[in-house]
C-alpha cells in the first residue's frame, strides 16, 4: 500500500454519548454476477448505528459483474467501485483498502452473504478483546445437490479436519481466521496484503500481525454463508490451489504445517501406490484405494444428514475431489515460486 493513502478517521469506542466507530466494507470481485448483488445487500442491511460505506475492487470479469456492479453504485450511495486491472485477491484487496477510509475494515467476499448483526458483533469484538482481527465461521450453504453436498463436506471433519472456521468452536485466539475484521492500523503498520500470495494471503497477514504482537481472534457468533463451488470441475481447481499454496506457506513458514494439512498429499500417495502395486504385483495393493473408498462413503452418511437422496449420494465426490486436489496440488507446488514469495517476505512491523 502507498504513503498517500486516505487518512482513516479517529477510531472511538462505542461508549454512550460516542459515535460508533465507522466502517468500511471492502470486497474483491471477478466473475461473480451469480452471487454479487446477494452479498451486497446483506451487507447493506446490516443494522450497524455508525457510517459504513462498501468498496468493490472489480477484476477483469467476462460476465455481467462489472454491470451490477454500476447499478449497486447507482441505487446507494454507500456503494463504490475500484479497478483492479490483475484480478489477483490481494491486489484487489489492497485496492479497496486504499480506496476506503473508515477505522474498521470488513472484508467480504463476492460469494459470502453476512449474518444479520454481524458487522455491530465484529466491531464489540475488536472493543472487547483488543484483538487486530477477529473472524468466525465460513458457513457452505449450497443452492442445488452436488453444492449441498460440497457445503456438507466442507462443514465435515472428514472433509477439512478440525479447523474451527469450517466446524465451529469455542471463541478463542487463532492463526488466521475466515475473511477478518480488521483495525485499518494493523493493516496499513503491515503494509496492506503481500500480493505475491495468490491463495492464502489471509494466513500470511495474519502471521506477521501476530509476529508484531497483534492477537487474531475467532468467535462463532461470526457467521458469514458460503457458495460452494458449481461444479466437480471448479471444486477441483480450488482445492488444487489451495493444496499447492498451502506447501508455499509451508516452506515459507517452517513449523506452521501439522498433520491436517500432510493427510490429503498422504493419502494421494498411498493411493498411487496401492493403485500401481494392485496392477503390476498382487490384488492385495488395492485394499488402500478400497480403504479410502470406503471410508469417505462411511463418512459422507453423518455428513449428509438431513439431505435428499440425491444430494446425499454426491458427497463422496466431494470430498474425493477436495482430498485428491488438495493433495495432488501440495505435491506438485513448485520450490520456485516459494522462492519467489519468499523473496517477497515482509518482515512483521511492530508498533514503536
Amino acid at each position: 500500500m502507498e504513503a498517500h493513502a486516505p487518512q482513516p478517521e479517529t477510531s472511538e469506542e462505542s461508549q454512550p454519548g460516542m459515535r460508533p466507530t465507522a466502517v468500511s466494507v471492502i470486497m474483491p470481485v471477478l466473475n461473480e454476477e451469480r452471487h454479487l448483488r446477494t452479498a451486497v445487500r446483506a451487507i447493506l442491511a446490516q443494522e450497524y448505528p455508525g457510517e459504513m460505506e462498501v468498496v468493490i475492487a472489480l477484476g477483469p470479469s467476462t460476465d455481467r459483474t462489472d454491470e451490477i456492479a454500476a447499478e449497486l453504485v447507482r441505487e446507494d450511495p454507500r456503494v463504490h467501485t475500484v479497478p483492479n486491472p490483475t484480478g489477483r485477491t490481494p491486489a484487489a484487496l489492497n485496492a479497496a483498502i486504499k480506496a476506503s477510509r473508515h477505522p474498521v475494515v470488513v472484508r467480504v467476499d463476492g460469494h459470502g452473504v453476512l449474518s444479520p448483526g454481524y458487522i455491530e458483533t465484529a466491531v464489540r469484538l475488536l472493543e472487547e478483546t483488543g484483538a487486530q482481527n477477529v473472524g468466525g465461521v465460513m458457513h457452505a450453504e449450497g443452492e442445488n445437490d452436488w453444492e449441498h453436498a460440497v457445503a456438507a463436506a466442507m462443514t465435515s471433519r472428514i472433509g477439512v479436519g478440525n479447523a474451527a472456521f469450517h466446524t465451529g468452536g469455542a471463541a478463542a485466539p487463532a492463526e488466521t481466521v475466515y475473511l477478518g475484521v480488521f483495525r485499518r492500523e494493523a493493516l496499513e503498520q503491515q503494509g496492506g496484503y503481500n500480493e505475491e500470495f495468490i491463495r492464502a494471503q489471509d494466513w500470511e497477514l495474519n502471521f506477521r500481525i501476530r509476529e508484531a504482537g497483534g492477537l487474531i481472534w475467532f468467535s462463532p457468533e461470526l457467521r458469514v454463508s458460503y457458495r460452494p463451488r458449481p461444479s466437480v470441475r471448479a471444486l477441483a481447481k480450488q482445492y488444487k490451489d489451495y493444496g499447492r499454496w498451502r506447501h508455499v506457506v509451508a516452506r515459507y513458514h517452517e513449523g506452521s504445517i501439522n498433520l491436517r494439512y500432510l493427510a490429503p498429499p498422504a493419502a494421494v500417495c498411498a493411493i498411487a501406490a496401492g493403485t500401481l502395486v494392485g496392477a503390476l504385483v498382487t490384488p492385495w495393493g488395492l485394499v488402500v484405494p478400497a480403504g479410502y473408498l470406503a471410508a469417505i462413503a462411511a463418512g459422507s452418511v453423518p455428513a449428509g444428514r438431513g439431505l435428499g437422496l440425491k444430494a446425499r449420494a454426491r458427497i463422496p465426490v466431494a470430498l474425493a475431489t477436495m482430498h485428491m486436489s488438495w493433495g495432488w496440488g501440495y505435491l506438485t507446488s513448485p520450490r520456485a515460486l516459494a522462492r519467489r514469495v519468499i523473496a517477497s517476505r515482509r518482515p512483521a512491523v511492530r508498533t514503536s
